[in-house]
């Protein structure tokens, strides 16, 4: 296996762009965005800081399981000293009684949120894009990719009027791409535990992501239903698109008119 860390930056600042059927019609040079080193530890603190984001804080009631008239008998009754209800026997209040307080419940006041800075989330998402042009972590993230020529794959910006899923996989299959899209749809599986009753059933593996110019483009709605296929603007393009899971290298296709996006949104 060849060593990870001398393949920091992209070799090459030159990529074809192809034509919906496969054919190459022109070589540009990437953006500048291209060459940024890649830093697994910062794309790694970005996912975290964009995931926890979402999650909801929590806790107990303050008062659960102490809305009671519960007090210690003291000694000398031969009981348990432990709080009991006023006119029974029965125990309550204390952590291990039924019916007691939890001894240590989930607070609301627990930090959920990991931060990171605006200036290290920026680079985090160039070092992500830098990445999807480095075939060696593309294929580390198990993607198909062989039959490719170099990465990222470009196409012209006719690809963002595709309307039918139809044309859309006939466009993939001569780009190459949909051998992983086969890989993705293979993988789909049940999820194990209490999760496939909670509205997530199925696990699915992430395939082609395929980054547009804009969001009002008719391929989004083309890719939606393709499995593992998401389909995002360069405008909004983020570590969670790039890096699923925080692993880098997703296989990614862009249109030209988005690597222009990604050129004014990541100037240096």
């Amino acid at each position: 296996m060849c060593d990870m860390s001398k393949l920091i930056t992209t070799t090459e600042i030159e990529r074809p762009v192809y034509n919906l059927s496969g054919e190459k019609i022109e070589v540009i040079k990437l953006p500048s965005v291209f060459t940024t080193p890649v830093r697994k530890d910062l794309i790694k603190r970005a996912f975290l800081a964009i995931r926890s984001a979402r999650l909801q804080p929590k806790g107990a009631d303050p008062k659960a399981g102490e809305r009671t008239t519960a007090e210690s008998w003291g000694v000398g009754h031969g009981m348990a000293r432990v709080p009991r209800v006023k006119g029974t026997s029965r125990a309550g209040l204390v952590p291990s009684t039924v019916g007691g307080r939890q001894a240590h419940p989930p607070v609301s006041y627990k930090i959920l949120i990991e931060r990171i800075n605006k200036k290290e989330k920026r680079l985090a998402t160039m070092s992500a894009i830098a990445a999807t042009a480095i075939k060696e972590f593309v294929k580390l993230r198990g993607h198909k990719v062989d039959n490719l020529e170099s990465l990222p794959v470009i196409v012209s910006d006719e690809f963002e009027d595709i309307e039918r899923t139809s044309e859309l996989k006939k466009v993939l299959k001569d780009l190459g791409l949909w051998d992983d899209i086969l890989r993705a749809q293979k993988g789909i599986r049940v999820r194990s535990g209490r999760g496939k009753m909670r509205g997530r059933k199925y696990k699915k593996p992430k395939s082609v992501l395929i980054v547009v110019s804009s969001e009002d483009k008719n391929v989004i709605k083309a890719a939606r239903n393709l499995p593992g296929v998401d389909v995002v603007s360069a405008r909004i393009l983020n570590v969670e698109h790039l890096a699923p899971g925080g692993h880098i290298g997703r296989l990614t296709l862009y249109s030209k008119s988005a690597l222009k996006v990604l050129s004014e949104r990541f100037k240096r």
